[in-house]
């Protein structure tokens, strides 16, 4: 029975899946997070076919993912992973009530029974303080980190190069040589072979984050393709090498011409390159809120603000501000102090840029 229930339910998820794929438009990783949280429904409720669906159902799920455990920290599932497993399962219900066969069998306001209390949802949604790592000790790292392999140098300027593109790791996995202009000082991030966000083709220019990562890239470059023969198109960082030692272990023995499949090695990257220093772990993707906190030191005009928003693939500033550039707690005094003292006057655009910002916030 629980096996005749799961392929019933495989159908109209695969259904579901081309559905968000193509109609909605969301990568490959954002569905697979929604397929775990209805695979989590589904062997929480022993494979119901999902025509049964009642609010039992979604009061007893509840029920069950606040209480349970991380497999990874073993510590209970934060409120912000339970509220996002209940809005993905919520979606799914939204969408087989749409569907022949389940249109008649679900009743719709059995799907608002996966809410989450207002006081669950609060703690969920409250604004935790970002990791973040500052430039200079990025540089540090940087400077700490060796380059005498072809292994080390790779890491290395693998670090560099986010810095200076604020790329996300995706992206980072499947650059090639050919994407990066050192003379244009830029990366191309063409959608048709990089893995950029929505499939979107933007250049990104180096950030200005000093003369220390560029250097590294390029002795990178002029290691790969020199000495190691790489071609334009063969990848940027080009995946370990393994082979067996003496004792039938697998050890690093040099680089493939391949590209990662994805980006856990980056990330294991990173974490290796900080714990040398005794610095927190500051993942890849950390490093475009450390650039729009630079940027907010640097720019001073509406259009620097909007080159820079759009150097980081965001098509409105506005993106930039809220997403990623919230106020240190350092900042948000000096800030607060500078504001009791007499205002400058403003340009006219910073006003409107200053008001469709705060909108923003309010409608938020």
């Amino acid at each position: 029975m629980m096996k005749k229930n799961s392929t019933k339910n495989a159908r109209i998820l695969y259904e579901y899946a081309k559905y968000l794929k193509e109609a909605k438009q969301l990568d490959d990783s954002t569905i697979d997070g929604v397929m775990k949280s209805i695979n989590r429904f589904d062997e929480a409720t022993n494979y119901l076919d999902f025509k049964k669906f009642r609010a039992k159902h979604a009061i007893a799920f509840k029920k069950h993912l606040l209480s349970s455990k991380s497999v990874v920290t073993g510590d209970k599932l934060s409120k912000a992973t339970v509220l996002t497993a209940m809005r993905h399962l919520k979606g799914f219900f939204q969408f087989l009530v749409t569907q022949k066969g389940y249109r008649a069998k679900i009743n719709y306001s059995d799907i608002e029974y996966f809410n989450l209390s207002e006081k669950d949802t609060r703690i969920a949604n409250a604004k935790r303080k970002r990791n973040v790592a500052t430039v200079e000790k990025i540089m540090q790292t940087l400077q700490a980190m060796p380059c005498e392999t072809v292994l080390e140098m790779r890491d290395r300027a693998l670090l560099a190069f986010v810095l200076l593109t604020g790329a996300r790791d995706g992206a980072v996995a499947s650059v090639k040589i050919k994407h990066v202009d050192l003379v244009e000082q830029s990366f191309y991030q063409d959608a048709r072979e990089v893995k950029t966000k929505f499939s979107k083709t933007f250049i990104t220019y180096f950030f200005p984050v000093g003369e220390l990562p560029s250097k590294i890239l390029a002795e990178w470059i002029e290691r790969l393709t020199g000495e190691l023969g790489y071609k334009p198109s063969d990848p940027l960082f080009p995946k370990t090498k393994l082979a067996h030692n003496d004792n039938q272990q697998f050890t690093a023995v040099g680089l493939l011409k391949e590209s990662w499949s994805n980006a856990t090695p980056i990330r294991k990257i990173f974490r290796a390159a900080f714990d040398s220093v005794r610095l927190p772990y500051y993942n890849p993707h950390s490093f475009r809120n450390t650039l729009v906190r630079l940027g907010e030191n640097l720019c001073r005009t509406p259009e620097e603000f909007k080159a820079w928003s759009q150097n980081l693939g965001h098509e409105s500033v506005l993106t930039s501000f809220y997403s990623y550039g919230d106020v240190p707690d350092y900042r948000q005094a000096e800030l607060l102090k500078t504001l009791a003292q007499p205002r400058t006057e403003t340009t006219p655009e910073m006003e409107a840029l200053i008001q469709q910002t705060m909108m923003k916030m309010l409608n938020k």
